[in-house]
């Protein structure tokens, strides 16, 4: 079948920057993308790349868009190569949105996330007010001393019910603060779990570590797209998986991987606009682990 194809880039700046271990983010780039079929139904997909997560730029998607022309057919779309992950999503959700437009999501629970430092001891109480039980708070940022004195104050803030992630993004620089990280949170028992403490290419590290401690690691950036989760499943990871859907490349093939190996699953945001939101929410509320919250609790950013 062959579709009207239209595209329309846009770019959004954060009420808050986002800071993290790459850097601090500003502005969202991306781009929604519009199947018309020959009935005059839509279907829209979003394509929200993050380069210095392991996607396309997103010049290099805008220009992928432009070379397709007015009209685009399902074999092209099928035959979206993998070094355009996000382009895969947006452009296979936007063929479901073309045939499946009403669906009814199961009720989630969602994660707040906390701004970085000092901020995070005053800005939990916004979360919970709204009814959040899950806070994500992202560390290596400032030094490891300061981080962790910070640590120790939030967990004695936050109510007993609360659960905390800790999200290093890769960013701690020896073993010896991963053991520390990891030490005074077996210590209080009050972390869900630590996402990404070393870099990707220290996998065999982050496994032993998963099977030393108690407190889970979760894996973030070393999945960045299909072919690395399916490869950490392979080398035998067998802890969590923070999927960012968006950007992972084809939405149908991480379905069928994950209909397969049954992995502990947790969806989250890459800050896509509603649309690209909407078609990820689709996949986590069959797919994500229903016992944790999915990391979509960003609205105070975007």
């Amino acid at each position: 079948m062959t579709y009207r194809f239209q595209f329309f880039p846009y770019q959004t700046k954060f009420r808050k920057p986002i800071e993290t271990y790459h850097g601090i983010w500003n502005t969202r780039e991306g781009i929604i993308i519009q199947l018309t079929d020959k009935t005059g139904k839509i279907g829209k997909g979003e394509i929200a790349p993050i380069s210095w997560f392991g996607s396309e730029t997103f010049e290099q998607a805008l220009r992928f868009c432009q070379q397709q022309g007015n009209f685009i057919t399902r074999e092209q779309i099928a035959k979206i190569t993998n070094r355009f992950p996000a382009c895969q999503f947006a452009f296979e959700s936007a063929l479901d949105a073309l045939f499946h437009p009403y669906v009814q999501y199961r009720i989630m629970d969602y994660t707040y996330l906390l701004p970085s430092g000092e901020e995070a001891l005053r800005a939990w109480t916004k979360g919970w007010e709204k009814r959040y039980k899950t806070f994500k708070w992202k560390i290596g940022i400032r030094d490891i001393d300061t981080e962790l004195k910070l640590f120790e104050r939030l967990i004695s803030m936050l109510p007993y019910e609360a659960k905390l992630r800790i999200d290093a993004n890769g960013g701690l620089k020896t073993h010896d603060e991963v053991i520390k990280w990891l030490e005074i949170a077996d210590k209080t028992g009050r972390v869900e779990f630590f996402e990404q403490p070393l870099p990707p290419h220290q996998l065999d590290e982050m496994l032993g570590f998963s099977q030393y401690y108690r407190t889970p690691i979760a894996l973030d950036e070393s999945i960045a797209n299909l072919q690395l989760l399916e490869d950490c499943y392979r080398r035998g990871w067998r802890g969590i998986y923070v999927v960012k859907a968006a950007i992972i490349g084809s939405p149908r093939s991480l379905r069928h991987f994950l209909y397969q190996a049954k992995i502990d699953v947790v969806f989250s945001s890459v800050f896509e606009t509603e649309v690209g939101r909407n078609a990820v929410i689709k996949l986590a509320s069959d797919l994500s682990n229903p016992d944790r919250a999915v990391g979509f609790g960003m609205y105070q950013f975007s």
